[in-house]
């Protein structure tokens, strides 16, 4: 097999996430930041790579399976990074944990759907929608402000609480976005469905 430009951008935004989190936990002044320039640079890969794909035409099986298997690594990695060194143990960190749980799921719960309906040749039902594609940026915002202000200093948590505000409003929007995938399949659900040529993209 061999791989393409866009497919290789995909592994390496794979291959980020060790770094990341190494870089995270790293005892030198400005880790945070680091960690955070590394985290955009993966984010940035995921655009560059769909951009490749369409405009040069490299686009591959491979390819389309791995780049959104490497989007949801992404998030949910930094999510579990967060929520682990959250620096208040009280409500704030109970609804950072839950808001994080929520993304998680959804990614987890689409993804099933989407496998679902493309074993019975409807995924092309299941395309992005705006409210996806504004999910997605929020969610980015917020967890690039997050990794940076993750210190325990009472200068950093201001701004981090801005960063976790900014996450529970990309977790409505995660939850919206499921919802309006839902009903997107929801006829397919409900009984027998004749098969169609598949396709569509991912969120």
């Amino acid at each position: 097999m061999r791989i393409n430009l866009p497919t290789w951008l995909t592994l390496f935004r794979v291959a980020l996430l060790p770094v990341m989190v190494v870089v995270f936990y790293a005892p030198f002044r400005g880790h945070n930041i680091t960690a955070a320039i590394v985290f955009v640079l993966a984010a940035a890969t995921d655009w560059l790579d769909g951009y490749l794909a369409r405009r040069m035409n490299l686009t591959s099986a491979f390819g389309a399976f791995l780049d959104p298997v490497a989007d949801k690594l992404m998030v949910a990695v930094t999510l579990f990074l967060l929520v682990q060194s959250h620096p208040n143990s009280g409500w704030s960190g109970i609804l950072m944990a839950v808001t994080a749980a929520v993304i998680v799921g959804r990614e987890i719960s689409v993804s099933a759907l989407r496998e679902w309906m493309a074993e019975v040749g409807m995924r092309a039902t299941i395309k992005v929608a705006f409210i996806g594609k504004l999910k997605t940026v929020m969610q980015m915002v917020a967890l690039v402000v997050l990794i940076v202000q993750h210190e325990k200093e009472a200068t950093a948590l201001r701004l981090y609480h801005i960063g976790e505000g900014l996450l529970v409003i990309a977790g409505i929007l995660t939850i919206w976005s499921g919802v309006y995938y839902l009903r997107a399949a929801w006829p397919s659900l409900l009984g027998d469905v004749p098969k169609q040529p598949s396709g569509g993209s991912d969120a």
